[in-house]
């Protein structure tokens, strides 16, 4: 396409004023007769601030698109500036395309000033709603990290990122600063950053507008970008920003040329912009005697008491006619000719743009079939022993080598692959890395499929732009510190469950967590390590979009993971061990146990778990060997007493159909926990996690539920277990207080196993080793 270089101002000056009017007005959109109070809405939500700036990238953006067809995406970290997005939208077309409601027409207007921050409305931050969007930027910080997931694997495209200065305040985006280091010029597209410096936070000036030029080209070169400041606070002639855009995107071609023609830069300066502007630029000086524009009274809404002083709403006619409607808007309300003529065209407007609704692009992973990699188990349950992580890392790696062509799928992981026994996957894709690395170092590549870095935050925000996009992936970490990025799953999970209900939206593929080392094998790292946490805030969240698993074993592992990679729309935790473990199930009886998600294992109950007198249920790895261990236990000791085992494998099978879709039904609970049978069950994380599930199940009280209870400190891992209640000795002593009918046999036993318990622990305090019985017991075979 022909170079065209067209004056935006037109369309610039349309942007800001359907803002101001989304944020103000209910009726008299285009100010055909004089604004009155009832012209206003009874609440003033948005933001204004930001509104502007977001507006003159958006316009630049246009341009580089018109005049270079180029691929755009845009990713707005200031979230709550939606009205200058749904201004750009409107002007655009594209709400028009998914919604003829929102017609470019001054009823179409109308209708999304009525919308806006309305009740079934748009809100004042980005949502699934808003066409061509990923990030909502409701919570700052994670735009950037957002914004180069998106760019992974798509060498066509440009993902703009406007990044706040207030976001960039925060830790999230400082260590996303860092994301080029991860990004190959020759497999995947280019991020261009625009940091918006407008001065101010909601009350006090922004850390990073307080800083000088030098200071700022420092600070990004001392990243490894190649810094270009714009200022346009004087309100310059021409559209800067847009030379500024197309400067940029030069140098990015220019970069990517030259690394496509098999020289690569060893250490490419990406450019980024710096947009000095005035806070609310465009808004009235001041008003009763405040100043308004270029200080952050205008952060918020300007002119918040519109409705009771005249004065003011004298300032805001003044305010939306300095931007002269009528020679924007036709009779019929339709944008004029000027302002259409910086707009792109058809799928290349930003709002149209294929990734910003990436589950149209999705195609199913090329799954490799489990059967070689599933563990055998010829000699009965718990004669073979795996670690289910590395039994999980070589099906992984047929994973990564099926989708070496198409690039679809990535694992992301805060430096923790080789620790957590999954490191295998390298023989199929190195650990991504574009720069040069000067001392020792195994397994870089530039096109490398494998992110590490030492950012929780980082990881999530990079995977999430790669889902979001239409692509796959997999996010491996510590147990413990899984929680660092709570805030952003709290986010994504609302992210999901709004998606669900956007009727145009495709679902993504489901954001996975392998929560490993996970704490009952964390005895030596220490009380630091030992928290299951992770599973309860995933649990607060709606349970169409959210699913827990614990796999006793490889096997289970596998399945599961087969299952998580297939599905679209939900955040997922699983809870695997890394160490050599017994294998319960083989693959048939795993694949049986995953689909029922709770099932009674009859080989480890008495009486073929049939007419139990109590239940011992377990959902993770330890909490089945303990309970498994005690079940033993009981059968040698009290062989007439009547126990069935119950292994939960999908935690959420535990609530209430109503509660979570896979709940189980109340006849299939019944079948597993009987009515009024006492339940001692074994849980791998917080009591309060399955007490909050077994909520609305028929007597829940005689459900009695061990687990983690903050106990913990740089012991053993019998002795972490003892801590904690959840031994095996407490585990059978529990269920002989629940047996009826014979309290003088089991109350001997009780005590018998209690001082067991009490002597293995005065024994491992002293050694520093837990005994022989505990480390080599095994379920009995024959």
């Amino acid at each position: 396409m022909a170079l065209e270089h067209t004056d935006g101002s037109a369309y610039r000056r349309a942007a800001d004023y359907v803002a101001v009017a989304l944020i103000f007005l209910r009726d008299n959109v285009l100010l055909r007769e004089p604004l009155r109070a009832e012209h206003i809405k009874p609440r003033l939500l948005g933001h204004w601030g930001s509104c502007p700036g977001i507006t003159m990238v958006y316009a630049a953006l246009n341009a580089l698109i018109r005049e270079r067809d180029t691929d755009v995406l845009l990713v707005t970290g200031p979230g709550h500036g939606a009205p200058a997005n749904h201004a750009n939208l409107w002007l655009e077309g594209t709400h028009e395309e998914y919604d003829p409601a929102l017609a470019r027409n001054e009823a179409g207007l109308t209708e999304l000033a009525r919308r806006y921050c309305a009740p079934e409305g748009f809100p004042s931050h980005l949502s699934p709603a808003v066409p061509g969007t990923i990030h909502e930027g409701g919570e700052l910080g994670y735009a950037l990290a957002t914004a180069f997931g998106a760019a992974l694997d798509a060498p066509d495209r440009l993902v703009a990122c406007i990044v706040g200065d207030g976001e960039a305040e925060t830790g999230p985006t400082a260590a996303a600063w860092h994301s080029p280091k991860f990004l190959d010029p020759v497999t995947s597209g280019a991020v261009l950053p625009v940091l918006h410096l407008n001065g101010y936070k909601i009350s006090s000036p922004t850390l990073f507008a307080t800083m000088t030029d030098e200071e700022l080209t420092h600070l990004f070169r001392g990243y490894g970008w190649d810094p270009r400041i714009v200022d346009v606070t004087g309100k310059p002639d021409g559209d800067p920003v847009a030379d500024a855009v197309r400067d940029a995107h030069t140098a990015i071609r220019a970069i990517q040329t030259t690394a496509r023609s098999g020289d690569r830069p060893a250490r490419p300066a990406w450019p980024m912009i710096v947009l000095r502007s005035l806070k609310g630029q465009g808004a009235p000086e001041e008003a009763d005697g405040k100043p308004l524009e270029g200080t952050f009274h205008t952060h918020q809404v300007p002119l918040e008491s519109v409705h009771q002083d005249h004065r003011q709403l004298e300032a805001l006619e003044a305010w939306l006619r300095s931007y002269r409607p009528q020679d924007l808007f036709d009779d019929d309300g339709r944008p004029s000719a000027d302002v259409l003529a910086t707009v792109p065209d058809g799928e290349r407007r930003i709002g149209m743009q294929a990734a910003g609704d990436g589950g149209r692009l999705r195609e199913p992973l090329d799954l490799p079939d489990l059967g070689p990699y599933a563990v055998d188990t010829p000699q009965g349950p718990g004669a073979h022993a795996a670690s289910p992580n590395q039994v999980l890392a070589a099906w992984l790696t047929d994973v990564m080598h099926r989708t070496q062509d198409r690039r679809d799928f990535r694992i992301v992981s805060p430096d923790e692959l080789a620790s957590n026994k999954l490191d295998a996957v390298l023989a199929a894709s190195k650990r991504a890395c574009a720069w040069p690395v000067d001392e020792y170092a195994e397994d870089l590549a530039p096109d490398g499929r494998i992110m590490e870095i030492l950012s929780e935050h980082n990881c999530q925000g990079w995977l999430q732009g790669y889902l979001q996009t239409g692509r796959h992936g997999l996010f491996p970490t510590y147990e413990a510190f899984a929680a660092i990025v709570e805030s952003m799953v709290n986010q994504y999970g609302k992210w999901l469950k709004m998606s669900r209900e956007v009727p145009w939206r495709a679902p993504v593929s489901s954001l996975t967590y392998l929560l490993t080392s996970e704490g009952w094998r964390q005895e030596h790292n220490g009380y630091s390590h030992q928290g299951p946490g992770f599973i309860n805030n995933l649990l607060t969240k709606k349970g169409t979009v959210i699913g827990v698993y614990l796999p006793p074993d490889a096997n289970t592992l596998l399945v599961t993971m087969e299952r998580l990679l297939s599905e679209t729309g939900r955040i997922n935790a699983v809870v695997a061990g890394k160490q050599p473990a017994a294998q319960w199930l083989g693959l048939d009886d795993a694949r049986r146990h995953c689909a029922a998600g709770a099932s009674m294992w009859r080989w480890a109950s008495t009486h073929d778990g049939d007419d139990p007198e109590v239940v011992l249920a377990c959902a993770g790895t330890i909490p089945t060997v303990e309970t498994l261990a005690a079940a033993d236990m009981l059968r040698r000791d009290l062989p007439d007493a009547r126990v069935r085992v119950v292994n939960i494998v999908d935690l959420c099978a535990l609530a209430t159909p109503e509660r979570h879709p896979h709940g189980l039904h109340e006849a299939d609970f019944a079948d597993l926990f009987g009515h009024d049978t006492p339940v001692v069950l074994d849980f791998h994380g917080y009591p309060s996690a399955v007490q909050q599930l077994l909520h609305g199940r028929p007597r829940p009280e005689r459900f009695h539920v061990r687990g983690y209870v903050e106990e913990g400190t740089t012991t053993t891992p019998y002795d972490l277990l003892i801590s904690n209640g959840t031994s095996r000795h407490d585990l059978a002593v529990a269920a002989l207080s629940r047996l009826r009918g014979r309290p003088a046999e089991t109350g001997d036993l009780a005590e018998h196993y209690a001082r067991r318990r009490d002597d293995l622990r005065r024994e491992l305090r002293r050694t520093g080793v837990d005994p022989a019985e505990i480390t080599q017991w095994s379920w009995p075979t024959g």
